[in-house]
């Protein structure tokens, strides 16, 4: 008669079981026994206790990777394992090892139940083998997810804390420092080129020619891009990071908010705020002078027929020649019945209008006129500007504490008598927010003095030097220079009149034929 196998002869069903380790970050990963190996050994040590259990020969350790996500490489070619039917168990030292987001946790548990592989945790002592083993799962892993939660906060904390106290955080070094000790020291060679590109920028107006003038005196960036050459080249991009970045005045940002900050800078605050008043003026320029710099005269040329502004055209024959003109807008949008104005040749108009400007300024009365005139403006202004901040000045210090005085009130009092006070309170403080609101505007005035300032050496050279130094300006240039010093150009094709009316100044007129 034949015997019952007794239950502890039977042998326990084989299961294929694979470690899985992490760590957040590459540090010590280096040593001959690191986190990932003391993990591994604590995993292999808990699976030779289970019957039945078999190591794959397969090893997945991802370190330096998050567990705020999924996007691991071991982790990704585990799953594809244990979905292909490879694995059977997974086993970590700890669940937030598997991951740190509940949510992601939930969908891997999702797949490793689809699979019917299960998961265990040896230092946590449960698995998603029974019920209660995924509720205390599922609990621990909220808790894990908050305990991230809370170190991004802290994290964040401390950057806004350090960044508010003009500290660097650390992230690329920007260019025209060296990192030390945590700190930001000036880098001489790399600093001389980010003061040289303000200086273009301020006299050019244009980031494209600022970015062209560094690459050609060799004056290159920090870059593992290469140009052409096999040299790093700076872009238009390039040159904007450079010029909107406050770190070069001595500021730290976090959000909207600048703070003094630890390191040197590079430049002081008015090429700064006049340089971020030339970029926010940039589409307002563009808006005006329109894309092609060649037409020199966009925003100024008028029809002498209709009055209405004429605009840039163009037309290529057959021959691959361009041809240039312009042409009266109202012609242009409504038709031959509401104006007669032909378009006109854009080369000959420019020509006659920079001959006139030729005759004007030969003399240098002109310019002389031009100096005396902006020197008494810029004095003038300068002037009222310091008698205005005085004023606001007073204002905002008497709303300040009076504001003060009142915010002492209002906690010491109730009823009828603090609702009056709070009332009071609110008057001032709207007094004391235009008051500064008004100063800041008259500031802004000034920065524009400034800027008026900075370019009347360059203004008024070139007035004296007119002819010499037009036909080597740039397009750029030469545009500007013409939107500063006439108001307006007037051409009648039909009578071959072309008036040249010059900002504050006499007009010049010509009767002269511009074809």
């Amino acid at each position: 008669m034949s015997r019952r196998p007794t239950r502890s002869s039977v042998e326990p069903e084989t299961r294929r079981v694979a470690i899985y380790t992490r760590k957040s970050t590459t540090m010590g990963l280096e040593q001959e026994f690191n986190s990932l190996d003391s993990q591994r050994e604590s995993c292999l040590a808990y699976i030779q206790r289970q019957p039945g259990w078999k190591l794959v020969d397969e090893r997945y350790d991802d370190g330096g990777f998050t567990g705020a996500n999924i996007d691991r490489p071991a982790f990704t070619r585990l799953m594809a394992d244990v979905e292909a039917g490879k694995v059977d168990v997974i086993v970590v030292y700890k669940v937030d090892r598997l991951s740190r987001s509940l949510l992601d946790f939930v969908k891997v548990m999702q797949r490793l139940s689809t699979a019917g592989a299960s998961f265990v945790s040896i230092t946590q002592n449960f698995s998603t083998a029974d019920a209660m083993g995924r509720l205390t799962m599922n609990m621990l892993m909220s808790f894990a997810e908050f305990e991230r939660e809370m170190i991004s906060e802290r994290t964040r904390d401390k950057i806004a804390g350090a960044r508010r106290k003009g500290k660097w955080t650390g992230g690329p070094v920007p260019f025209g420092y060296s990192a030390k000790d945590k700190k930001l020291i000036v880098n001489d060679a790399e600093a001389h080129i980010v003061r040289e590109a303000f200086t273009l920028f301020l006299a050019h107006r244009q980031m494209a020619v600022v970015a062209r003038e560094l690459n050609k005196r060799g004056l290159l960036p920090r870059s593992s891009k290469r140009g052409r050459k096999g040299g790093p080249l700076w872009s238009k991009d390039g040159i904007a990071r450079v010029l909107r970045s406050p770190l070069y005045a001595g500021r730290m940002m976090y959000g909207d908010d600048l703070f003094d900050g630890e390191h040197s800078r590079l430049i002081d605050d008015v090429t700064y705020r006049q340089a971020q008043r030339l970029l926010g003026a940039a589409g307002r320029e563009l808006r005006v002078t329109g894309t092609n710099p060649e037409y020199v005269l966009r925003g100024l040329l008028r029809c002498g027929r209709c009055g209405e502004a004429m605009c840039p055209g163009s037309t290529t024959k057959k021959s691959g020649k361009t041809y240039r003109f312009y042409r009266c807008s109202t012609r242009d949008k409504y038709g031959t019945d509401t104006c007669s104005g032909r378009p006109l040749p854009a080369g000959a108009l420019e020509e006659f209008v920079v001959a006139r400007l030729t005759e004007a300024t030969a003399d240098g009365a002109l310019a002389e006129r031009v100096q005396t005139k902006l020197t008494e403006r810029v004095a003038k202004e300068r002037a009222t500007f310091a008698e205005v901040r005085k004023a606001l000045a007073a204002q905002i210090a008497q709303a300040s504490a009076a504001t003060s005085k009142l915010t002492d009130e209002v906690v010491r009092l109730e009823g009828r008598a603090r609702e009056h006070v709070e009332a009071k309170l609110r008057d001032e403080a709207a007094r004391l927010d235009d008051a500064e609101r008004r100063l800041r505007a008259a500031e802004d005035d000034a920065l524009d003095l400034e800027l008026v300032e900075s370019q009347r050496e360059w203004f008024v050279g070139a007035l004296r030097n007119f002819g010499k130094v037009w036909g080597g300006m740039t397009p750029e240039n030469q545009g500007r220079l013409l939107r500063a010093l006439v108001a307006k150009v007037s051409v009648d094709e039909k009578t071959g009149m072309c008036r040249v009316e010059l900002v504050n100044f006499d007009a010049v007129t010509s009767t002269r034929e511009a074809a």
